[in-house]
Protein backbone atom coordinates (compact mmCIF):
# COMPACT_ATOMS: atom_id res chain seq x y z
CA UNK A 1 0.00 0.00 0.00
CA UNK A 2 1.52 3.22 -0.74
CA UNK A 3 1.53 5.78 1.89
CA UNK A 4 -1.61 8.91 1.20
CA UNK A 5 1.12 11.34 2.62
CA UNK A 6 3.70 10.18 -0.01
CA UNK A 7 1.47 10.74 -3.03
CA UNK A 8 1.95 14.08 -3.93
CA UNK A 9 1.11 13.81 -7.73
CA UNK A 10 -2.90 14.08 -9.03
CA UNK A 11 -4.38 10.81 -10.03
CA UNK A 12 -4.98 10.37 -13.72
CA UNK A 13 -8.92 10.45 -12.36
CA UNK A 14 -8.75 13.57 -10.20
CA UNK A 15 -6.91 15.22 -13.63
CA UNK A 16 -9.51 14.80 -15.66
CA UNK A 17 -12.39 14.97 -13.17
CA UNK A 18 -11.33 18.64 -12.74
CA UNK A 19 -10.64 19.13 -15.69
CA UNK A 20 -14.45 18.73 -16.57
CA UNK A 21 -14.74 21.27 -13.35
CA UNK A 22 -12.63 23.91 -14.44
CA UNK A 23 -14.84 23.58 -18.08
CA UNK A 24 -18.34 23.84 -15.91
CA UNK A 25 -16.77 26.53 -14.24
CA UNK A 26 -15.90 29.33 -17.37
CA UNK A 27 -16.57 32.66 -16.70
CA UNK A 28 -19.50 32.91 -18.52
CA UNK A 29 -21.36 30.56 -17.38
CA UNK A 30 -20.49 31.14 -13.22
CA UNK A 31 -21.66 34.83 -14.49
CA UNK A 32 -25.13 33.14 -16.02
CA UNK A 33 -25.88 30.72 -13.57
CA UNK A 34 -24.56 31.90 -10.43
CA UNK A 35 -25.26 35.89 -10.77
CA UNK A 36 -27.82 36.61 -13.38
CA UNK A 37 -29.94 34.28 -12.49
CA UNK A 38 -29.96 35.45 -8.90
CA UNK A 39 -31.42 38.68 -7.43
CA UNK A 40 -28.99 41.18 -7.20
CA UNK A 41 -26.44 41.26 -4.16
CA UNK A 42 -28.11 37.82 -2.93
CA UNK A 43 -26.19 35.24 -0.45
CA UNK A 44 -25.61 32.36 0.86
CA UNK A 45 -25.06 31.45 4.16
CA UNK A 46 -22.02 29.75 4.88
CA UNK A 47 -19.41 28.53 7.54
CA UNK A 48 -16.60 30.54 7.44
CA UNK A 49 -14.26 28.00 7.45
CA UNK A 50 -16.38 26.86 3.98
CA UNK A 51 -14.51 29.74 2.15
CA UNK A 52 -11.43 28.37 0.44
CA UNK A 53 -9.43 31.34 -0.78
CA UNK A 54 -5.88 31.40 -2.58
CA UNK A 55 -4.23 32.91 0.10
CA UNK A 56 -5.89 30.23 2.34
CA UNK A 57 -3.88 27.98 0.34
CA UNK A 58 -0.14 29.88 0.18
CA UNK A 59 -0.22 29.48 3.90
CA UNK A 60 -1.32 26.32 4.60
CA UNK A 61 1.47 25.36 2.04
CA UNK A 62 3.88 27.97 3.87
CA UNK A 63 2.70 25.54 6.97
CA UNK A 64 4.25 22.61 5.17
CA UNK A 65 0.96 20.70 4.77
CA UNK A 66 1.18 18.35 1.97
CA UNK A 67 -0.40 18.79 -1.62
CA UNK A 68 -2.63 15.83 -1.32
CA UNK A 69 -4.00 16.99 1.77
CA UNK A 70 -4.64 20.80 0.52
CA UNK A 71 -6.77 18.27 -2.13
CA UNK A 72 -8.97 16.92 0.03
CA UNK A 73 -9.20 19.89 1.72
CA UNK A 74 -10.16 21.96 -1.66
CA UNK A 75 -12.64 18.74 -2.27
CA UNK A 76 -14.47 18.56 0.40
CA UNK A 77 -15.07 22.47 1.12
CA UNK A 78 -15.61 22.72 -2.58
CA UNK A 79 -18.54 20.50 -2.95
CA UNK A 80 -19.96 21.33 0.53
CA UNK A 81 -20.03 25.12 -1.14
CA UNK A 82 -22.14 23.45 -4.18
CA UNK A 83 -24.32 21.87 -1.83
CA UNK A 84 -25.22 25.24 0.32
CA UNK A 85 -26.06 26.62 -3.43
CA UNK A 86 -28.35 23.61 -3.94
CA UNK A 87 -30.13 23.87 -0.58
CA UNK A 88 -31.77 27.70 -1.70
CA UNK A 89 -32.68 26.53 -5.24
CA UNK A 90 -36.39 25.24 -6.31
CA UNK A 91 -36.18 22.43 -8.83
CA UNK A 92 -37.92 24.77 -11.50
CA UNK A 93 -34.75 27.33 -10.76
CA UNK A 94 -32.78 27.99 -13.76
CA UNK A 95 -29.37 27.18 -12.34
CA UNK A 96 -30.62 24.06 -10.48
CA UNK A 97 -29.76 21.68 -13.78
CA UNK A 98 -26.12 22.95 -13.87
CA UNK A 99 -25.37 23.00 -9.99
CA UNK A 100 -26.38 19.23 -10.13
CA UNK A 101 -23.95 19.29 -13.03
CA UNK A 102 -21.42 20.13 -10.46
CA UNK A 103 -22.69 17.57 -7.89
CA UNK A 104 -22.29 14.87 -9.84
CA UNK A 105 -19.05 16.05 -11.02
CA UNK A 106 -17.62 16.16 -7.27
CA UNK A 107 -19.41 13.00 -6.32
CA UNK A 108 -17.35 11.04 -9.62
CA UNK A 109 -14.12 13.02 -7.86
CA UNK A 110 -15.51 12.02 -4.12
CA UNK A 111 -15.00 8.59 -5.68
CA UNK A 112 -11.05 9.37 -6.03
CA UNK A 113 -11.17 10.37 -2.72
CA UNK A 114 -12.95 7.48 -1.36
CA UNK A 115 -9.49 5.71 0.09
CA UNK A 116 -8.26 8.74 2.18
CA UNK A 117 -9.13 8.76 5.80
CA UNK A 118 -9.22 12.26 7.93
CA UNK A 119 -6.07 10.86 9.72
CA UNK A 120 -4.66 10.18 6.53
CA UNK A 121 -4.15 14.41 6.30
CA UNK A 122 -2.48 16.63 8.80
CA UNK A 123 -4.28 17.47 11.68
CA UNK A 124 -5.09 21.09 10.17
CA UNK A 125 -6.62 20.03 7.44
CA UNK A 126 -8.85 17.14 9.31
CA UNK A 127 -10.00 19.78 11.96
CA UNK A 128 -11.51 22.08 9.01
CA UNK A 129 -12.96 19.35 7.42
CA UNK A 130 -14.26 17.78 10.33
CA UNK A 131 -15.76 21.68 11.04
CA UNK A 132 -17.19 21.62 7.32
CA UNK A 133 -19.01 18.94 7.92
CA UNK A 134 -20.42 19.73 11.62
CA UNK A 135 -23.71 21.05 12.18
CA UNK A 136 -24.89 23.28 14.75
CA UNK A 137 -21.73 26.05 13.94
CA UNK A 138 -24.51 28.51 13.82
CA UNK A 139 -22.56 31.28 15.14
CA UNK A 140 -19.86 31.30 12.65
CA UNK A 141 -21.81 31.60 9.45
CA UNK A 142 -20.98 34.86 7.02
CA UNK A 143 -22.90 35.69 4.03
CA UNK A 144 -21.40 34.79 0.87
CA UNK A 145 -22.40 35.53 -3.04
CA UNK A 146 -22.95 31.91 -5.30
CA UNK A 147 -20.39 32.99 -7.87
CA UNK A 148 -17.88 33.99 -5.45
CA UNK A 149 -17.83 30.33 -3.93
CA UNK A 150 -17.76 29.29 -7.51
CA UNK A 151 -15.12 31.99 -7.88
CA UNK A 152 -12.91 30.67 -4.89
CA UNK A 153 -13.67 26.99 -5.92
CA UNK A 154 -11.83 27.67 -9.91
CA UNK A 155 -9.17 29.71 -8.58
CA UNK A 156 -8.01 27.00 -5.52
CA UNK A 157 -8.44 24.07 -7.73
CA UNK A 158 -6.19 25.70 -10.93
CA UNK A 159 -3.36 26.15 -7.45
CA UNK A 160 -3.41 22.82 -6.83
CA UNK A 161 -3.71 20.87 -10.04
CA UNK A 162 -2.42 22.88 -12.95
CA UNK A 163 0.79 22.12 -12.58
CA UNK A 164 0.23 18.41 -11.65
CA UNK A 165 -2.33 17.73 -14.43
CA UNK A 166 0.20 19.65 -16.71
CA UNK A 167 -2.84 22.34 -17.67
CA UNK A 168 -1.70 25.13 -19.73
CA UNK A 169 -2.48 28.68 -19.67
CA UNK A 170 -6.37 29.33 -19.54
Amino acid sequence: VVAVLGLEAAAPGECELTRLLQDKLQYEMRLQYMKHYFPIDYTVQVQYEEVLRPSNITRLRNGTVSEVALRYLWFHISSQAVLRIREVLPEKHPSWRYTQELTWLFDALGEEYSQYRQTDVEEVVADVVKLVHSAGVESRRKPVRPKALLDNCLKVMRMLYGAPCEWGQG
